[in-house]
């Protein structure tokens, strides 16, 4: 399609004033100003996205004056720092217009002379209220307890020659316009407050200064410098040619969307429009104002100290991580919180663990059972597979609804959902069991292409949200990444048989917090992580302390006692863990009648009782199924004498008397087992060990870590997105050095087979009755 054929589409961020570095929330206004500016291109419209610098004013000569610099040189520096942020922030904006530019000093004093020689701007005296920090004008009954309206911060009476722009004389016009425009200013509540203001009465807008000379020159008064609002709304018609380039303003004027910040709707709102009609040039099609970003709940301050830098985040986190955040936390109109704590578990939920898994899980597997080869065979769809196409494809238009309605959270929660429902996808389809047997394999190629496929869907769907996340997803599937990903190519089955996946690094490796608060970032069995120094801006390689030596003869005797003690303990553990499994298998087969009564209870019970092991075996099996009485209090015993194991190696008295088998319990002891759902977030194989599996898991609103013996029954791949059931109550231990905090349940026959307890559907956290 050529660009003369597509659609024009102008978006435009306010222009930054550079009086100081920019903060988090000018990087949330852009960042969602270039989403909605990719998604547009991604719709294949021709786009024009317009950023800047608003460098004229009071406050900028007064700062400069201050440092015995020149008001150039001091915006300069500034100026520099915004566009190397937005760089770093993979902002792709078509135009950086900077109000001190020839090409805008021009347009601004044809447009001051053509309103001038209109009549509508005129010469008086002026004397009333100014705020410097936010260079406003403001009555005397517009200040809010002798401040400014706006900021709170003290105004100063001003007095002096000034030309006046009639702004009462359209208050009339603009009513009936934002009336009959109900779109114009959004989202609502900004509109009623616009209407309201006007309604109060519209005064007649100072349009120059004499009091200062750092701006541009009125044309047909030289003493006089425009007023900085006055010339910095016109940036947006310089941008896109007004006066010098026709046929460029024609194309992209009038501006589809001005996305500011609240505190500057009504100037957007307001004056913009007016000088419009003064102009006699179109209005632009939507004013949106965006809330503000807090930090933890408090308007950010330098006062407080709590003005977050969004280098320091690009630093520590990544580009893509922080945008996802911003536009993922906060609904677009209201308010929003930046919480360090809430990002971590951002990333790490949503990123790492929902859309990191299931890529590694879907190339991992790919290569494991296929060489990397993906193949299409649709002839053998079934509805599970049939199902995820069509959430696929109505994914996609949910998607495009609400980028087309500015919802932007709302459009990344559709594809997350999708995701969510990739990762139970796997889950439903067990491709480890498939693999196993031959008359399955057009199934097996079915399913893992039908991942790849979901993938590529989300991959160009997320490009406007995370761009630098886009590429790395499409290569691993073996993919190219056109300059533009286009939205028209998602059609269900576009990759090609035959394509080969390329298995890469994690698209975002976990994030844990250390005990002196540093990030921990990208942890592995066999690999200790980095870890960011916010002094030197870097991540540097984790080095962790080594656990302290003993230091005298009598720790050395005590530490070898605890050792072999532990040991004692737990050889006697698994004798009489075996000597329990034996009984109970003979038990089993002198009473059938009663194991088949117990396999109907269970099976009655749900999947949720379907666990061996320890004290939970022994408690479900006696007060649901009263079977095997005996060999279950052995093998609870058995428990018992290995937990005292474990007690002993922590210095503890367990170990001096195993506790004695008991009888029956009732369904309070049973009520003091807390069973919950948890969801496995990642899975790793303990180092040196056959049995153990190391294995975190999201309960709820926390996060924890098991080591389970589940090693030779499951891979970490399969073990990944699955809704399992855990004890939550179970005291910790600490197994091969790491502390598990937990249990899981799982069904074992006795005979080398042994599958997990799901609870596939119910949310994380949910309690097990």
């Amino acid at each position: 399609m050529e660009n003369k054929e597509k659609k024009p589409f102008f978006i435009t961020t306010p222009i930054y004033y550079p009086s100081e570095k920019l903060h988090i929330g000018h990087a949330y206004c852009t960042t969602v100003a270039d989403a909605i500016a990719r998604y547009h291109r991604a719709k294949g419209e021709d786009v024009f996205f317009l950023t800047g610098s608003d460098e004229h004013g009071q406050k900028i000569q007064r700062k400069a004056e201050d440092l015995g610099i020149t008001p150039i040189e001091y915006v300069d520096k500034i100026v520099a720092t915004f566009q190397s942020l937005w760089k770093r922030l993979e902002v792709s904006n078509n135009d950086f217009l900077r109000t001190t530019q020839e090409r805008h000093e021009k347009v601004v004093q044809a447009v001051m002379q053509q309103i001038y020689d209109k009549g509508d701007i005129y010469k008086k005296n002026y004397e009333g209220w100014y705020c410097v920090p936010c260079e406003s004008f403001w009555t005397e009954h517009q200040l809010v307890d002798g401040n400014c309206p706006d900021c709170g911060r003290p105004v100063e009476k001003m007095q002096e020659e000034s030309y006046f722009f009639k702004m009462s004389k359209y208050a009339d016009r603009m009513l009936q316009y934002i009336d009959e425009h109900p779109d114009f200013i959004q989202p609502v509540a900004r509109r009623n407050e616009m209407i309201n203001f006007i309604k109060q009465g519209l005064e007649d807008l100072c349009v120059t200064r004499t009091s200062f000379d750092w701006g541009i020159k009125a044309p047909f008064d030289p003493k006089h410098v425009v007023y900085v609002w006055f010339d910095a709304l016109l940036n947006y018609m310089t941008a896109v040619g007004y006066k010098s380039d026709e046929e460029m303003f024609k194309k992209y004027w009038p501006a589809d969307i001005h996305l500011v910040g609240k505190e500057i709707v009504r100037f957007h709102s307001i004056i913009w429009p007016i000088m419009l009609m003064a102009m006699e040039e179109e209005i632009p099609k939507k004013v949106y104002g965006h809330g503000w970003l807090v930090v933890d709940g408090t308007k950010m301050s330098k006062s407080i100290g709590n003005v977050v830098d969004p280098n320091g985040l690009i630093d520590e986190f990544g580009a893509d991580a922080i945008r996802y955040f911003l536009l993922r936390e906060i609904n677009l109109g209201s308010d929003g919180n930046f919480s360090r704590d809430a990002l971590i578990n951002r990333i790490n939920a949503d990123l790492a663990n929902d859309l990191g898994n299931l890529l590694y899980r879907t190339v991992s597997m790919v290569e494991k059972y296929h060489d990397g080869e993906l193949k299409n065979c649709p002839a053998v769809a079934l509805d599970v597979d049939t199902d995820l196409v069509k959430l696929t494809e109505a994914t996609l238009v949910s998607y495009q609804e609400h980028m087309d309605k500015l919802e932007i959270n709302d459009a990344i929660k559709a594809v997350w959902s999708l995701v969510a429902s990739a990762n139970k996808y796997i889950d439903d389809t067990a491709p480890w069991k498939l693999v196993k047997e031959p008359a399955d394999a057009d199934r097996l190629h079915l399913v893992l292409y039908n991942l790849a496929e979901v993938l590529r869907f989300v991959a160009v769907m997320i490009e406007p949200f995370i761009p630098g996340t886009t590429p790395e997803i499409l290569k691993q599937l073996g993919l190219e990444c056109k300059e533009q990903n286009l939205l028209e190519d998602l059609t269900w089955g576009g990759i090609a048989d035959g394509t080969k996946v390329v298995k890469g690094e994690p698209l975002y490796p976990r994030i844990d917090v250390l005990p002196d608060g540093r990030t921990l970032i990208g942890a592995t069995k066999k690999y200790a992580g980095k870890v960011y120094n916010p002094e030197t801006g870097k991540h540097e390689e984790y080095h962790p302390e080594p656990v302290k030596a003993a230091n005298n003869k009598k720790e050395k005797k005590n530490g070898t006692k605890k050792i072999d003690a532990l040991a004692e303990a737990q050889a006697k553990a698994e004798e009489a863990k075996a000597k329990a499994l034996a009984a109970k298998e003979a038990a089993a087969k002198k009473a059938t009648s009663a194991a088949d009564a117990a396999s109907d209870a269970v099976a009655a019970a749900g999947d949720a009782a379907k666990a061996v092991g320890g004290a939970v075996l022994a408690a479900v099996a006696s007060a649901r199924a009263r079977v095997s009485a005996a060999a279950d209090d052995a093998v609870r015993t058995a428990t018992e004498v290995k937990n005292a194991a474990l007690e002993a190696a922590r210095g503890g008295d367990a170990a001096k008397s195993a506790p004695a088998a008991e009888g029956e319990i009732t369904i309070d002891d049973f009520a003091k087992i807390d069973l919950r759902v948890a969801k496995i977030l990642s899975a790793e194989r303990v180092p040196k060990t056959d049995k153990l599996m190391k294995i975190q898991v999201q309960l709820g609103e926390e996060e924890r870590t098991i080591v389970s013996g589940i090693a030779q029954y499951y891979t970490p791949e399969e073990l990944v997105g699955r809704n399992v059931i855990v004890i939550k109550n179970l005291k910790p231990t600490k197994l091969r050095g790491i502390m598990s905090y937990g249990m899981l349940l799982a069904a074992s026959d006795g005979e080398g087979n042994l599958v997990l307890a799901d609870a596939p559907n119910i949310k994380s956290g949910s309690k097990v009755k």
